[in-house]
C-alpha cells in the first residue's frame, strides 16, 4: 500500500494546519536540504515543450528517498476553463524502489514555490523591508503574500496586472486577512516605494514586464515567472546592475533570467549562501535577484515535509498500486486466470 493524497485531503491538511503554517515548514524543510546539497543527485528537468505549453519531470535523491514531480505549464489553459499548471509528485524508498507516497502537487508546488522565495529573500532583502510590489496576480499571488508575511513579515502590497479580472480575484482573497493592497495602473506605480518586488506573469514568451529605469538601489527582486527557454520577465540591463542568485545554474542558464546573458556572467548558487560560503545582500544600496525556474530539490523538500506531518493522520488514504504476488519470483500468479480466457480473433 502507498499513501495517497489527494486534493481534498491537501485541503483538509491545509485548512487545519494553516497555509502560514505549513508554509513555514516548507521553508525550514528547504533550508535544511539546500544545506546539504552535496548529498542531493541534479539534473535539470527534463522538459517536453510544444507550441501551446510544457510537460517536465523534476526528480532526484539524496541517497535515502527518491522523489520526483511531474508538472505541466499550459498558459492559454485558463481560457477553456483549466489550470495553468497541474502537478502530482512521489516519494520513494531506495533501498527497496517501493514508492512510499503519492500526493497531488498542484497546491503544494504553490506552497513550495513560495516558500522558496520568502526563504531566499530572508536572506537577500533589504534589513527592515515592509512593502512588496507584486506585478503579476495569477494562482501564484496569493501563496507569494501569506510566505512573505509569515517569514519577513510583509503587510503592505502594491500590485498590478494586466488583466483587471485578477485583481479583483487577489484582492477579495486577501483583503480580508489583514493585508493592505494599493492597486496600481501600471508596473512603475506598483514598484514605487516597494523595497521587495515580485513578478510572476504566464506568457511564455521573451517579455520585460520590469524594466531598468523602475528599479531603484537596494531592492530585492524576486523573479519567479521564468521556467522555459524563451520566457523571461526582466530588462537585461537590471541583470548587469545587481548581484544575481540562482538555485542551479545549468538548469538556470537555460530557463531563467540569465538567458539572456552570456553563459560566463558570474551567479551564485543559494545553496553557498544557505551554507555560510557565500555572501548574500553586503550593502543596503545593492541590487539583488532571486532568479527562480524551481528546483528538484525544492519539491523534494515539499514532500519530505508533507510526508513527516501526515504520519498518524488521517490526511491520506492507501492505495493498492504496487504488485505483490504472495511469491515475488511469480508475478504471472496475479493474472494466471486470464490466460484461459479466450484470445481475441
Amino acid at each position: 500500500m502507498v499513501r495517497f493524497v489527494d486534493v481534498p485531503n491537501m485541503r483538509r491538511w491545509l485548512i487545519d494546519t494553516g497555509i502560514e503554517r505549513a508554509i513555514e515548514g516548507i521553508a525550514d524543510t528547504i533550508a535544511e536540504d539546500f544545506r546539504r546539497w552535496e548529498q542531493f543527485d541534479k539534473t535539470a528537468r527534463v522538459a517536453s515543450h510544444s507550441d501551446i505549453g510544457v510537460i517536465e519531470l523534476m526528480p532526484t535523491s539524496d541517497g535515502v528517498q527518491y522523489g520526483f514531480k511531474y508538472v505541466n505549464g499550459h498558459p492559454a489553459n485558463p481560457s477553456r476553463g483549466l489550470q495553468t499548471v497541474t502537478a502530482f509528485g512521489v516519494l520513494a524508498d531506495v533501498e527497496s524502489g517501493y514508492p512510499t507516497l503519492w500526493t497531488e502537487m498542484t497546491i503544494l508546488t504553490a506552497l513550495r514555490t513560495a516558500a522558496t522565495s520568502a526563504t531566499v529573500a530572508r536572506l537577500l532583502a533589504p534589513e527592515g523591508a515592509t512593502t512588496m510590489a507584486m506585478i503579476g496576480t495569477g494562482s501564484q499571488a496569493e501563496f507569494q503574500a501569506l510566505a512573505f508575511r509569515a517569514l519577513l513579515g510583509i503587510r503592505s502590497l502594491r500590485v498590478w496586472d494586466t488583466d483587471p479580472a485578477a485583481l479583483d480575484v487577489f484582492e477579495a482573497n486577501m483583503r480580508p486577512l489583514g493585508f493592505d493592497i494599493v492597486r496600481a495602473e501600471s508596473a512603475a506605480e506598483a514598484v514605487s516605494g516597494a523595497q521587495i518586488i515580485t513578478t510572476c506573469t504566464a506568457d511564455k514568451a521573451n517579455a520585460t514586464v520590469l524594466t531598468d529605469d523602475m528599479v531603484v538601489r537596494g531592492v530585492h527582486i524576486n523573479a519567479i515567472g521564468g521556467d522555459c527557454p524563451g520566457k523571461t520577465e526582466l530588462d537585461a540591463r537590471i541583470l548587469h546592475r545587481g548581484e544575481i542568485f540562482v538555485e542551479y545554474p545549468p538548469q538556470t542558464r537555460i530557463e531563467g533570467e540569465i538567458q539572456q546573458l552570456d553563459a560566463e556572467h558570474p551567479v551564485t548558487e543559494l545553496w553557498r549562501v544557505m551554507r555560510g560560503e557565500a555572501s548574500g545582500r553586503t550593502a543596503a544600496d545593492q541590487i539583488t535577484i532571486f532568479d527562480s525556474v524551481g528546483f528538484a530539490i525544492e519539491d523534494f523538500s515539499a514532500l519530505r515535509y508533507l510526508a513527516e506531518a501526515i504520519d498518524g493522520t488521517d490526511y491520506f488514504t492507501d492505495v493498492d498500486i504496487i504488485a505483490e504476488p504472495a511469491d515475488p519470483k511469480n508475478l504471472f500468479a496475479l493474472v494466471a486466470e486470464g490466460a484461459a480466457a479466450p484470445a481475441l480473433a
